[in-house]
C-alpha cells in the first residue's frame, strides 16, 4: 500500500498549503489555527505569517520529500503550541459559550492537525543522529493518532447532541438525512475509539480515510462551488480540511503504525 501512503501524504500536504494560502488572501489566520483574538490583541493578525511560512514550507517539503520528516514535526509542535496558547486559552477565559461542544469545532480541528503532522512525520524514515527541537518532538509520534482520533469520537459525538445541524449538511439529493446523521456520528466514534485502542487499527482507518474523502466530494466541493467566500472562506477550509483528514486516516492505516505502534 505505498500507493496510498504516498497519497495520504499528499493529501496532508495540499492541506497545508490551502490553508495558507487562505491566510495570504485574507491576511489573518484561518479560525482552526487561532481564534478570532482581534479584540483582544491588536496586532496579532501579522503573526500569521510565521505561521504561513511554516505550513507551505512543510507542505511543499512532503511533497518534494525533503526534510519532510523534521518540518512535519516542527508543524505539529506549532500546531499543539498554538491550541494550548490560543484555542484552549480562549474557551476556557474568553468564550461565554465554552460549556457547549459546539464551539469547540475548531480547537478540535487542530488537535487533529497536530496529530496528523506527528502521523505524517511517523510515517517517514527517521534520518540519524536527531537532536535538539526534533529528538524532543519525536517523542510525540505515537500519540499523533490518539490526537486525531479524539477529535473524530467527539465529532462524532456532535452528530447526537446537533443533529439538525449535522443532517442539514447531507446533500438534498440524498434521502434519510436524519439516518446518515447518526450513521457519521456512529461510524466517527467507532472508528476513533478503534483506533486508540488499536481494534482492527487498519481496517478502522482506511474505513474512517474513505468515508471522510466519500464526503469531500458529495458535500464538501459543492457546497464550496456554491459558496467559496461564504464566512472567509469557511466552506472551502472545509474542503482542505477534508482531504488532509482523510490522508492522516490513510497513513494511520498504512504507513504511521507499522514503525511507531
Amino acid at each position: 500500500m505505498e500507493t496510498l501512503i504516498k497519497v495520504g501524504r499528499l493529501f496532508f500536504a495540499l492541506m497545508l498549503i490551502g490553508l495558507a494560502g487562505q491566510q495570504i488572501y485574507y491576511a489573518d489566520f484561518r479560525p482552526v489555527i487561532l481564534p478570532d483574538w482581534s479584540s483582544h490583541i491588536k496586532g496579532l493578525n501579522y503573526t500569521s505569517y510565521l505561521v504561513t511560512a511554516i505550513l507551505l514550507v512543510t507542505g511543499v517539503a512532503i511533497i518534494i520529500d525533503k526534510k519532510a520528516r523534521e518540518w512535519s514535526l516542527i508543524s505539529g509542535g506549532m500546531f499543539l503550541l498554538l491550541f494550548l496558547i490560543g484555542h484552549l486559552t480562549y474557551e476556557l477565559f474568553i468564550d461565554p459559550y465554552k460549556a457547549h461542544l459546539g464551539v469547540w469545532s475548531n480547537p478540535l480541528k487542530e488537535t487533529a492537525l497536530a496529530g496528523g503532522a506527528f502521523v505524517a512525520a511517523g510515517s517517514i524514515t527517521a534520518s540519524p543522529g536527531s537532536s535538539g527541537l526534533i529528538s524532543f518532538l519525536e517523542k510525540f509520534i505515537p500519540y499523533g493518532r490518539i490526537l486525531f482520533s479524539i477529535t473524530m469520537v467527539l465529532f462524532g459525538l456532535d452528530h447526537f447532541l446537533y443533529p439538525e445541524f449535522a443532517a442539514a449538511l447531507v446533500p438534498a439529493w440524498v434521502p434519510g438525512h436524519l439516518f446518515w446523521c447518526y450513521f457519521a456520528g456512529v461510524a466517527l466514534m467507532l472508528s476513533g475509539i478503534a483506533i486508540i485502542l488499536k481494534i482492527q487499527l487498519k481496517t478502522a482507518a482506511f474505513l474512517l480515510g474513505l468515508m471522510i474523502f466519500l464526503w469531500l466530494i458529495m458535500l464538501h466541493i459543492p457546497r464550496a462551488v456554491v459558496a467559496p467566500a461564504t464566512d472567509k472562506g469557511n466552506e472551502l477550509t472545509s474542503v482542505f480540511e477534508a482531504l488532509g483528514f482523510s490522508g492522516i486516516a490513510f497513513l494511520i492505516a498504512y504507513g504511521y503504525q507499522t514503525k511507531n505502534n
